[in-house]
């Protein structure tokens, strides 16, 4: 390294972001994901010893993926490099994989590989690591904010351990904040400020457990705020308001979070509990879910999870389907509350999903049956001769519309595919049902 390489890098580890001037350089420093390294932990013992396998660390953004990384760098006697998967290709991880047998064979030591964004790599990509990281000429610490049982190829995830970073706790962001304005090697304690109390739970709480998020705002407020008379710079409630504009939904439409908020969106329906579904649908409509997607969502609970306790359900969840396309944002959100708290109030009842769940298996497992005789067509040129529909009764002929007659194949009479349940509508069903049964 020359002299202006030296300077580049130090220029550019002082102008740094707050956050990143802030991260952790040793396993007692880092705040938060005390059940992944916390003292005695699995990952804890191994970095201390460094006896480090491969890892793959799966998290939201600013929970702590890139810091376990660097700890690991400065803790390890292993060669540690680094690439980003999204800047990244073969040739790069050429280079490191020729680097690290050079490394073994001239000084055995082993080579820590992070790659960032992993989920960024095609399959061919993550294949040609695969022998490097069976073999141990690399270490692999993978960092996706994907999960990786849906990114990384599934031989990748059998070689390594995998770690699910959570969202850190209002009093960890607290934590971390007041140690960015204390610090005055790699903090902001030179410029004497405060933060309020009130601003400092907001600023935790808003940042929803991203440390980075909440870094950046207090590093912003301290930038562009003037000092007072007292020579204080005061981040004030109003101060950190605005540097973080407002709250960060942790929501990807194509990834874990899409996942997870659709299932409680659908249970919360299922469960009846509107309040927590229209929350769910906020959550989903202010990260800007299209409401196609949403409405076929509330289509299948109101059939699946409604049925015939209350049929009006999918009558309801069909309209708004159609209203939403037709009306759009933001007047969708409207019909699509409706829909969803309808839905969610509405009597449940499972029976009809039961009914075609039995009736498919029982035509899964048993040879199809012939359609008794008497049901057959007997429209087509022939079909009477072939006594197709002999002896069909037809029953709005008869008291009620309806007269006892076999419909089930032979072999299959007696089953009982549909059992109506007791809520709604559906209780009157059964009544109907089995008043019909005693004729």
């Amino acid at each position: 390294m020359d002299l202006f390489e030296y300077m580049r890098e130090t220029n550019q580890e002082k102008e740094a972001p707050l956050a990143a001037r802030m991260r952790p350089t040793s396993l007692d420093e880092i705040v938060g994901q005390k059940h992944i390294i916390g003292k005695g932990t699995l990952l804890y013992r191994a970095i201390q010893a460094d006896k480090l396998s491969s890892i793959l660390l799966y998290g939201p953004p600013g929970t702590g993926k890139t810091t376990i990384a660097k700890v690991i760098a400065n803790t390890t006697k292993a060669d540690f490099m680094q690439i980003n998967a999204t800047s990244s290709g073969k040739k790069d991880m050429e280079e490191v994989v020729a680097r690290a047998k050079e490394s073994a064979g001239m000084y055995g030591r082993r080579t820590i590989l992070f790659i960032d964004e992993i989920h960024r790599f095609n399959k061919g990509q993550q294949d040609y690591l695969l022998p490097f990281v069976e073999d141990g000429t690399v270490v692999l610490v993978g960092a996706t904010t994907e999960n990786p049982y849906f990114e990384v190829n599934g031989a990748l995830i059998s070689r390594s351990v995998i770690f699910e970073l959570r969202p850190l706790a209002k009093e960890d962001i607290k934590a971390l904040l007041t140690r960015a304005l204390s610090d005055r090697e790699k903090g902001m304690g030179s410029y004497h400020a405060v933060i309020e109390a009130d601003a400092l739970d907001f600023l935790a709480d808003i940042s929803g457990g991203d440390a980075r998020a909440a870094l950046n705002a207090v590093e912003l407020g301290v930038l562009t705020t003037e000092k007072g008379a007292d020579g204080q710079i005061r981040l004030t409630l109003p101060v950190v308001e605005a540097c973080i504009q407002k709250r960060a939904v942790r929501y990807d439409k194509t990834g874990d979070s899409h996942y997870d908020t659709i299932s409680a969106f659908i249970k919360s329906m299922r469960g009846s509990d509107p309040d927590a579904a229209v929350y769910y649908l906020a959550r989903m409509l202010y990260a800007g879910e299209d409401v196609k997607f949403i409405a076929r969502r509330i289509l299948i609970c109101a059939s699946e999870d409604v049925g015939n306790a209350d049929p009006q359900a999918l009558v309801v969840a069909t309209a708004a389907a159609q209203a939403v396309e037709r009306v759009g944002m933001p007047e969708a959100q409207i019909i699509l509350s409706q829909a969803v708290t309808y839905v969610a109030s509405a009597p449940k009842s499972n029976a009809a999903v039961m009914a075609i769940s039995a009736a498919m298996e029982h035509v899964r497992k048993h040879k199809i049956k012939t359609v008794p005789p008497h049901l057959q067509d007997a429209h087509y040129p022939g079909a009477k001769k072939l006594g197709r529909g002999t002896g069909y009764l037809y029953a709005h002929d008869f008291p009620e519309h309806y007269v006892p007659q076999q419909y089930l194949p032979d072999e299959v009479v007696g089953s009982v595919f549909y059992e109506p349940g007791e809520n709604g509508y559906e209780k009157r069903i059964k009544e109907w049902l089995e008043h019909l049964k005693k004729r």
